[in-house]
């Protein structure tokens, strides 16, 4: 299982790569989906990521006594760079990493696909990610709260894909690219305006 997903990761990092190699450093400072960091913030964060064996996370976690959030803003600044450029180049070098911390590889498919939309969406950027990469990915969401809180944030509801197979849950529906739905299910409320049902209006609300 592990061993096919890792090649998955490392095209969904190759294409944010290319996707973001002519920005300005405008761009490099839109805020991104993720509150409170930029988009170059956001690919710095992605870079600690794929360099974080289970010791230095441990060491890490230890050294921040057990705050992580402020664990990954110390991960997030060692890996930022003086300039975007720099920023860009580091993320380059890790593109084919297998470093982990202590995750599943799933987990780091997720991080990949999220935080690139994270990035992508406000810059106005697109990938057409591989349909069975989103499945996959939303099968692993609806049943997980590790690192990010998804399924409790589904629970009582039904989520159903228009674009592929996904579907889940019991309960009012929700309708929606299967991206859509990946995304809202991590939290990210901008993508509420583009799902359907019943059931918008609560999901969005958690």
């Amino acid at each position: 299982m592990t061993g096919n997903l890792w090649p998955l990761v490392h095209a969904e990092r190759a294409a944010l790569a290319d996707d973001l190699a002519d920005l300005t450093d405008k761009q490099w400072a839109t805020p991104s989906l993720c509150a409170g960091l930029s988009v170059r913030e956001v690919l710095a964060h992605l870079t600690a990521s794929a360099s974080l064996t289970p010791m230095r996370w441990l060491a890490g976690v230890i050294r921040c006594r057990f705050d992580f959030d402020k664990q990954v803003a110390v991960r997030l600044a060692e890996h930022l760079g003086d300039a975007p450029a720099d920023t860009l180049a580091r993320f380059r070098r890790v593109v084919g990493s297998t470093t982990k911390p202590p995750l599943p590889v799933i987990a780091l498919l997720g991080e990949a696909v999220v935080h690139g939309e994270d990035i992508r969406r406000p810059l106005g950027l697109r990938r057409d990610h591989p349909e069975p990469v989103l499945t996959r990915l939303a099968e692993y969401y609806a049943g997980s709260d590790l690192v990010v809180v998804a399924k409790s944030r589904v629970s009582g509801l039904r989520l159903a894909a228009t674009d592929g197979p996904f579907a889940t849950g019991s309960g009012p529906l929700v309708t929606g690219s299967t991206l859509a739905l990946i995304m809202a299910m991590t939290g990210r409320t901008a993508y509420c305006d583009e799902l359907d049902g019943d059931g918008v209006a609560l999901l969005r609300d958690r």
